[in-house]
């Protein structure tokens, strides 16, 4: 799996860009890492990207996910996951059925997705939370729910608008080496926008500096 952007930005209705041209590989299980200014359009590449752009932007250049075009698919078929700074898991469902919610759908069968969801609890170190209410978790095991939900949709790509940024600093941590060591082994491209310089050596990977135009 690999994830490469050509020459990639979001343009206003004028058809101008919003900031320079983007042109980044990641390759399977690798994180790279998106900075800049703020108002530079860190969470606008994303969308682009993930195709929950708003309807007042465009895109110019080129999305390829393992090879092939997927700038005009709409976001339910690009198979790109989006993990964002609220975990938004759904209040009216269990931890359970939050999971079940993004299962994908290629798992059929009552035991066969029941049995999924009870792995990914266990990857999670929530074993037993099937029914648990999401209001009752603390805030690093409800990030922790929505990363197993964006992980069981199988995507082929990973976006992070910044998923850390409202745990306590040990938490940070320890939420991004988790994600950082599922995403590696399953070999998932990830881009992750953030501020923190630390993310970036922990990341490991290439690092792009947006540049206002």
């Amino acid at each position: 799996m690999s994830l490469e952007l050509r020459s990639l930005c979001a343009t206003l209705s004028d058809n101008s860009a919003l900031f320079s041209p983007v042109n980044l590989v990641v390759e399977k299980g690798e994180v790279a890492c998106v900075m800049g200014p703020s108002g530079v359009g860190k969470s606008t590449l994303l969308n682009a990207i993930g195709g929950h752009l708003d309807t007042h932007f465009g895109i110019a250049g080129d999305i390829l996910l393992n090879g092939k075009s997927v700038k005009n698919l709409i976001a339910s078929k690009r198979q790109i996951g989006v993990l964002f700074q609220d975990p938004l898991l759904f209040p009216h469902l269990s931890v359970g059925d939050n999971l079940a919610f993004g299962l994908c759908s290629s798992v059929v069968g009552a035991k066969k997705r029941k049995l999924e969801i009870e792995q990914a609890l266990e990857q999670a170190q929530l074993s037993g939370f099937y029914h648990r209410n999401p209001a009752t978790l603390s805030g690093g095991q409800q990030s922790r729910v929505a990363l197993m939900r964006a992980l069981l949709a199988r995507p082929q790509a990973l976006l992070l608008d910044e998923p850390f940024a409202k745990l306590d600093m040990e938490l940070k941590y320890t939420m991004r080496d988790f994600l950082f060591d599922q995403a590696r082994q399953r070999l998932i491209p990830i881009l992750l926008v953030t501020h923190e310089p630390k993310d970036v050596a922990a990341a490991k990977g290439p690092l792009i500096v947006l540049q206002p135009i």
